[in-house]
């Protein structure tokens, strides 16, 4: 069966299931594979419990007699396959998202400020990686009037392989930064791979929204030559330029659209329920594209201060005992350095930092960590808590604990009040988990 008639299996069984303990009378299974698991073993089971097809990638699992079961040759390859014709029905803007830091944060800014208009359809949660798009794609319905696909990388080419399947009409890179490099091997891997998306706007005449204030982005851009280009920044001569006011310790900004005529152009200022004034970035860019698409400032300016962060990312959470500033999800060095330095801006008598590991900076990982810890004590933080493997093989003073449980051991016995607290770390970490101790 290829995969035109695969596709037209879907369409009479429009819901395709990976998770064999999830299986909706009628639906698809779709036998995937990972480190530790075999989709493959669970395809009968799948049928079983209510599947009218499955897709096997392994022989040894086909039958003959069984027409319900369907031998492909790789059932990865397969869906997203079946994801990139599913997109091609759907004739509307796909907006693809990638970057080191803040892709997710922009998507949910630009999701909201697009749907003051727009029916949207967008990426949930962390769904950006090879099994996460597809997923995406497959939630595209006729209803729909725009897309926001947001797109993660960890080696080398992973944005190439996914922007054949999202196929995005236009699109933006957030910032690169030095992330994965496990993965990438350099800084410059990291641009390489986040540039494939410019590689495929340029190829098919797609629109790039740009940060002019980021200098590697501006000149990956120019690289390409790109020729369809809308700005966005802090710099004077962005099409759509701001400037913090205050980040006290909301983030407050104004704005304005250099694209107007002078006798139209109008100053906004918008108070959000985002912590750290790096986030003006992520606004900036929501505005640019929401003016693009014809959302109105005033209908843009009431998304960003209705949007509360839920994500464990530049969260404001105040218990009976601390105010504390969740940013648990992820870590990496350019974000780590930024959550510092807008933590060092806020006004407090007592301010304390947890923070845990980076995860996948390979050999500079010790490096990086050690820079960390020198800020901290260059911008004259005292009560710092340093958790996991990485940060134990620093030289400081401050105090270090293996794991997030000898943490939570501590707090037991000894819990910290009245303090302002910087919670932040790779999502593997668990810091997540300390806010309901604190």
């Amino acid at each position: 069966m290829d995969i035109n008639e695969l596709y037209r299996l879907y369409r009479k069984h429009p819901c395709i299931t990976t998770d064999s303990r999830n299986c909706p009378e009628g639906s698809i299974f779709l036998a995937l594979k990972g480190a530790s698991f075999n989709g493959n073993k669970f395809a009968k089971a799948a049928l079983e419990k209510g599947c009218a097809y499955a897709i096997i990638d392994e022989k040894e699992f086909d039958e003959a007699d069984n027409d319900r079961l369907i031998l492909v040759d790789n059932c990865l390859v397969t869906f997203k396959e079946l994801a990139r014709m599913h997109r091609r029905r759907f004739h509307i803007p796909v907006i693809g998202i990638t970057g080191t830091n803040g892709k997710t944060t922009t998507k949910e800014l630009l999701s909201t400020v697009l749907a003051e208009r727009y029916k949207v359809m967008h990426t949930e949660g962390n769904f950006n990686n090879d099994v996460g798009v597809p997923k995406t794609l497959f939630r595209l319905d006729e209803t729909h009037e725009i897309a926001v696909v947001e797109m993660g990388a960890s080696h080398p080419g992973d944005i190439e392989k996914l922007v054949t399947y999202v196929e995005p009409t236009c699109g933006m890179i957030t910032n690169v930064g030095c992330a994965h490099l496990q993965g990438f091997g350099s800084f410059e891997g990291v641009k390489k791979t986040k540039g494939e998306l410019y590689d495929y706007l340029k190829a098919h005449d797609g629109l790039l929204f740009l940060n002019e204030s980021n200098p590697d982005l501006v000149e990956m851009a120019r690289q390409r030559e790109l020729d369809r280009i809308v700005t966005y920044g802090q710099s004077a001569d962005a099409d759509v330029q701001g400037e913090v006011v205050s980040c006290a310790p909301f983030l407050k900004f104004s704005w304005r659209n250099l694209a107007t005529t002078a006798s139209k152009m109008r100053t906004y200022e918008v108070e959000t329920h985002l912590i750290g004034a790096y986030n003006i970035d992520n606004m900036l860019a929501a505005i640019t594209i929401g003016l693009h698409f014809g959302v109105t400032p005033e209908q843009i300016n009431h998304a960003l201060e209705s949007y509360i962060p839920s994500n464990n990312r530049s969260q404001l959470e105040v218990t009976a005992k601390n105010k504390l500033i969740v940013d648990a999800y992820n870590a990496n060095p350019s974000s780590m350095a930024a959550a510092i330095e807008n933590f060092k801006l806020i006004q407090a008598t007592r301010k304390m930092a947890i923070l845990g590991d980076m995860r996948e900076l390979g050999e500079v990982s010790e490096k990086e960590h050690q820079k960390v810890v020198d800020k901290l004590k260059a911008d004259g933080f005292e009560t710092v808590w340093l958790v996991g493997e990485e940060f134990g093989k620093t030289e400081t003073a401050f105090r270090k604990f293996k794991n997030v449980d000898e943490v939570k051991a501590e707090l037991a016995a000894h819990c910290p009040k009245d303090y302002y607290i910087l919670i932040k770390g790779s999502n593997g970490i668990r810091l997540f988990e300390l806010p309901e101790l604190l």
